[in-house]
């Protein structure tokens, strides 16, 4: 099972319906990529499995502000 470091983003489970009404599992997975993050305050580098919707946000806001903002200590990655 994927799931993000970050983010916490897990599968989602549902049902394929079919015409006629026929209901089988059907699953998505989130796209979790394998990252290598520079945290330039610590001088060096993490590797995540993170969303690439984190990934995006990391680019955006950087890597120490985002770990803040969903409260998680870098040093303990």
């Amino acid at each position: 099972m994927a799931k993000c470091e970050l983010t916490g983003k897990r599968r989602l489970v549902g049902n394929n319906v079919s015409h006629a009404n026929n209901r089988t599992k059907k699953v998505q997975n989130p796209n979790v990529q394998k990252k290598r993050v520079y945290v330039p305050e610590e001088g060096r580098f993490v590797t995540l499995r993170i969303s690439t919707r984190a990934m995006r946000t990391i680019d955006k806001i950087g890597i120490r502000a985002y770990a803040h903002k969903l409260g998680i200590d870098l040093k303990s990655l």
